[in-house]
């Protein structure tokens, strides 16, 4: 783990952000940049150490975050439904953060391996073709910028690193969960509500869940692969799983029968392929089923192990 560095978070007060934060400040100065607005989450994150700073993104608000930290962890993501303002927020925030903590020995930039253009259960690799994977009627509803942002995000940060020669890692997340929640968590709670799990028309579909846990471990070692010009990789955990794989396994913990409903108009699959991954970083530590069975405890504990 990191130790006696000045870290530089936003995000955080995210499912990957906040822990992560929690978990660095404990031995780092952790400058945790947000709005803030939800006052006791605030008060949580300042409770674990991290020095909570009100900031802007896209309106390059930085005075009180310093241009010089050690390490800059970049999580944060404006989801308001607006183009204007989340292209704002988060290519051109992005740009602003990197110019304005240039003298940083490295940079994570913290994408989605929601870049990648649907294409059934391929291995997405780092290469393959981008597109508006959140393009379709379920997301539309919700998040129809992300994916766009995402990628427009990923080229602002190579930009930034070649014209302030900050070496940055951008790193593809996959699905994300643990302690902290996430999709696997939310598809628990709609099986203890006797509630479908919604699913694409064309199953299974596979992604790659990867535990909290792991992506605290390997940031040290991302930030220790960054380059100009940037290195671009997948983050996701080594052993794939489907969603109605996983649902059935959670359905067998809590001792219930897991219903499905299928659709065309939601996310596909987005499994990765982590060779990649693996050669810069390792492989992730953490089984899915290992990792949920821990999770299922953690939220609801009152329903045995």
């Amino acid at each position: 783990m990191l130790s006696q560095k000045t870290i530089v978070i936003t995000g955080l007060t995210g499912q990957v952000g906040k822990p992560v934060a929690e978990a660095l400040a404990t031995d780092n100065e952790v400058i945790g940049l947000a709005r803030f607005s939800n006052s006791e989450l605030r008060e949580e994150l300042e409770a674990a150490g991290v020095n909570c700073v009100v900031g802007d993104l896209g309106g390059g608000e930085f005075a009180d975050v310093p241009s010089d930290p050690d390490y800059v962890l970049h999580f944060a993501v404006a989801k308001t439904m607006s183009f204007e303002d989340d292209l704002r927020a988060n290519s051109e925030g992005t740009g602003l953060l990197m110019d304005h903590c240039k003298q940083a020995k490295a940079f994570l930039h913290c994408s989605s391996t929601a870049v990648y253009q649907p294409n059934g259960r391929h291995e997405f690799a780092e290469s393959d073709p981008l597109g508006d994977n959140h393009r379709v009627p379920v997301m539309e509803a919700f998040m129809p910028t992300y994916s766009i942002c995402k990628i427009a995000s990923e080229s602002t940060a190579r930009l930034m690193a070649r014209t302030l020669n900050l070496p940055t890692v951008i790193a593809r997340l996959n699905v994300p969960y643990g302690h902290s929640g996430g999709w696997p968590l939310m598809h628990l709670e709609m099986i203890l509500a006797d509630q479908p799990v919604y699913v694409h028309s064309d199953g299974p579909c596979v992604y790659n869940p990867i535990h909290d846990d792991d992506i605290l471990r390997q940031i040290p070692t991302l930030l220790s692969i960054a380059d100009v010009p940037a290195v671009t990789l997948n983050w996701a955990g080594k052993d794939p799983a489907s969603i109605e794989e996983w649902s059935e396994y959670l359905g067998e913990l809590v001792g219930k029968e897991v219903k499905f409903e299928r659709s065309p108009d939601l996310l596909e699959s987005v499994t990765t392929n982590n060779d990649l991954m693996h050669s810069l970083i390792g492989e992730t530590q953490i089984h899915w089923k290992d990792g949920m069975r821990q999770m299922v405890e953690h939220y609801h504990p009152e329903l045995g192990s």
